[in-house]
């Protein structure tokens, strides 16, 4: 793989890679692509979402709420594991912090959380994988966080951005290697054509959907989407993915499964990204939007 381009994506927690981006990624590691996860927390302030797993018989059954978080961070390294294996990531890199909590928890202030990590210290981290996975594409959280202003998020997006611009730079950081500068730079979308697009599928096949007007007063980034991925055939890697993060995923929840990937994939078969920064010349196809997050890069 060592000639092949690299994608590497940028998460804040285990599970955020089942739940964007999953099939894209699946998409270009199944046609030869190096594909690098960076996992910035370990997720340990997540609560266990699948009632599933309080059954009697179950791993959760009878534990109380501290037994209950303790054995839920001792499992998300696992499902983390086996949800990159189902994407086909070739590496998982953990840049090191603690999970933040919700915006205003208590959790905000724990001294060894990403919120409250020293900005260029998390920089630095994130160049040196850079500098050592030299890929061509970057994949991180766009800049408007109204709709989910989840603390991670924002340093995610803070700390990619910035490291996208200091890894091919000499003067910054140079014990963390050689330089390399990515070539693109893109931020993930949940555009307002695929919710419309799910929620109509879901009252015509189900009868009923989970989105409600809630939804679709969250800003809409349509008019900045660049970029649309044919992901029909790859729908199956979000479905296993998200199977896989057990503790988090209630696999009876209809906001994530109330389509088949057979259904999804003729409801809105494609995933939407924005191109942030790049060093390429846009390569215009036939239709408004890129469909390529490779197209334009050259192979050095």
């Amino acid at each position: 793989m060592s000639s092949a381009p690299c994608i590497l994506t940028i998460h804040a927690h285990p599970d955020d890679e089942a739940s964007k981006g999953a099939p894209t990624l699946a998409k270009y590691a199944r046609e030869g692509a190096k594909t690098v996860l960076v996992c910035c927390t370990g997720g340990e302030e997540g609560d266990l979402q699948n009632p599933r797993l309080r059954d009697p018989g179950q791993p959760f059954h009878g534990l109380n709420r501290a037994a209950e978080r303790a054995e839920m961070a001792r499992r998300r390294p696992f499902e983390l594991a086996e949800s990159a294996s189902i994407i086909g990531f070739h590496h998982v890199e953990m840049l090191g912090y603690r999970d933040s909590g919700m915006l205003g928890s208590e959790a905000n202030e724990h001294p060894e959380c990403f919120h409250r990590a020293d900005l260029l210290e998390a920089v630095g981290r994130l160049v040196a994988i850079v500098r050592r996975e030299r890929p061509y594409v970057m994949i991180t959280y766009n800049e408007d966080q109204r709709g989910y202003p989840h603390p991670d998020h924002v340093r995610v997006h803070e700390v990619s951005v910035m490291a996208f611009d200091m890894a091919g730079d000499p003067t910054k950081f140079p014990e963390a290697g050689e330089v390399w500068q990515p070539q693109k730079l893109y931020y993930s979308a949940w555009s307002r054509m695929r919710l419309t697009a799910i929620h109509e599928a879901l009252l015509r096949l189900r009868g009923s959907s989970p989105f409600d007007e809630k939804w679709f007063e969250r800003p809409d980034l349509d008019g900045q989407i660049t970029t649309r991925v044919h992901v029909g055939e790859y729908l199956w890697a979000r479905s296993g993915a998200l199977r896989a993060h057990a503790t988090q995923i209630d696999p009876d929840e209809p906001f994530w499964f109330g389509l088949s990937d057979d259904e999804l994939a003729v409801a809105y078969p494609y995933e939407d990204w924005i191109l942030a920064k790049s060093h390429v010349d846009r390569v215009q196809g036939g239709s408004d939007y890129e469909d390529d997050l490779l197209a334009g890069i050259t192979l050095t």
